[in-house]
């Protein structure tokens, strides 16, 4: 078994490799990243027996990810499979661990940027501007003049502030409207009410990029993070038809650029969603063969492709409840605890009490609460949970850790989110 350890102050040109088994696992990684035929997910065996080795190898005592590269290329190849007309340009701000941005690209993905640090960070790869949307509808000043200088030439503009702005720093750029859809999406966030015009806003917004020389090659909609209602999908694409006519009516050149933005979620969401988008896109845009289409999934390849390894540190025991306090919380990775908690997947590591069983299967399970190693009681992550009798150094394993959890943490009280190693592991199929 080999690995890679990633620093996230660290290049992974500058991160240090380390042997531990003789299994055939790989975590070996390629500045062109890896091939489809040799990376694949690791077995949820496998996956343990890699953190037991990180965690002993290591000696390791830290909170620490293990990004899944082998699920990253299935995943990857999943949205190919099944949505082969749309181009995935992948949101960093998801998660933008180098190492999954570095596969990402190597794999063919295009990138969502909202910001000049994001766009630094893809170009930083080596991948083309020319992969890039900067897909913010409202841009600080400065980030739009980098964007200009480093000739990342998309972006997307829901209102007439928007348009001087770019007018003034990128006038070159080419602009799609962001719309907003219907909000029948049911999706854990909606965007509506920061993004997009309004149906009545459209046709002004046109006239005023068209009065401005600006070249309007499309369309851009975001049904919200964690859809479940994929119907949207369908009356968002209508809704976009209408913007493409309103623009002919206009006599702006013929629109080509469609973006249905993000709202995918790995597994039997997508299969839904997938056959709604690709009914959608024949019933509407049927007439419009030279058409680009264009998502922006980031949780799709993030969630699962990372699990999270947390330490226990504290336990106390109440008549049958158990208590535990582990090295990683609400102000680190688990932050979307705050508002669902329905995402919570994990295996107990009894690592320190229990060698024989670690993953402790058969044994009596207690109400337990874990908190996180903070000093706010917010800083709780799960009550009334079933756990079997653990112990401090023992561990918990998160698993689909990886969608806006390292990316929205903090520094409270000097646990620094930012400082959680990531592991790198695949299984080798060559």
């Amino acid at each position: 078994m080999h690995s890679l350890i990633v620093s996230p102050f660290l290049s992974l040109d500058q991160s240090r490799t380390m042997v531990s088994s003789s299994r055939s696992l790989q975590a070996i990684i390629s500045a062109g990243g890896l091939t489809r035929k040799r990376a694949a997910a690791l077995t949820e065996n496998e996956l343990i027996a890699f953190i037991q080795s990180v965690i002993s190898d290591e000696q390791q005592t830290e909170p620490f990810y293990v990004l899944d590269l082998g699920v990253v290329v299935d995943l990857f190849d999943t949205w190919i499979r099944n949505l082969p007309m749309v181009q995935a340009f992948y949101a960093v701000k998801c998660n933008p661990s180098p190492a999954l941005l570095r596969e990402m690209a190597a794999l063919g993905s295009n990138f969502d940027c909202a910001s000049r640090a994001e766009i630094e960070a893809i170009l930083a790869l080596g991948v083309s501007p020319d992969r890039i949307v900067f897909a913010n509808p409202c841009k600080a000043e400065s980030h739009i003049k980098y964007a200009a200088s480093v000739g990342v030439n998309l972006t997307t503009f829901d209102s007439k502030d928007e348009l001087e702005k770019i007018r003034k720093w990128h006038p070159e750029c080419a602009l799609l409207i962001r719309i907003k859809p219907p909000e029948t999406s049911g999706a854990r966030f909606q965007l509506g009410a920061k993004f997009g015009a309004l149906p009545e806003e459209v046709v002004p917004l046109l006239q005023a990029a068209q009065a401005a020389k600006f070249t309007v090659p499309g369309v851009s909609f975001h049904i919200g993070s964690g859809a479940t209602h994929f119907r949207a999908f369908e009356e968002a694409i209508a809704a976009a038809k209408t913007v493409f006519e309103k623009a002919a009516h206009l006599g702006m050149p013929n629109m080509h650029i469609l973006n249905i933005g993000g709202g995918f979620t790995a597994g039997p969401r997508f299969t839904e969603a997938a056959p709604v988008v690709k009914t959608a896109l024949q019933k509407y845009f049927f007439n419009e063969p030279g058409l680009k289409v264009m998502a922006e999934p980031g949780l799709f390849f993030a969630q699962s492709s990372f699990t999270l390894v947390a330490s226990i540190i504290g336990k106390r025991v109440r008549h049958e409840l158990r208590e535990y306090w582990i090295n990683d919380g609400i102000y680190g990775s688990m932050n979307f605890l705050l508002y669902d908690h329905d995402d919570v997947i994990l295996t107990p590591l009894a690592c320190t009490s229990n060698r024989g069983n670690p993953t402790c299967k058969g044994l009596k399970t207690y109400d337990s609460t874990v908190f996180g190693p903070t000093c706010d009681a917010v800083d709780t992550v799960l009550k009334g949970h079933p756990l079997p009798e653990l112990q401090v150094n023992d561990w918990l394993v998160f698993h689909k850790m990886g969608a806006y959890t390292s990316a929205c943490g903090t520094k409270f009280n000097g646990f620094d989110t930012c400082a959680i190693s990531t592991y790198i592991a695949y299984s080798d199929q060559s």
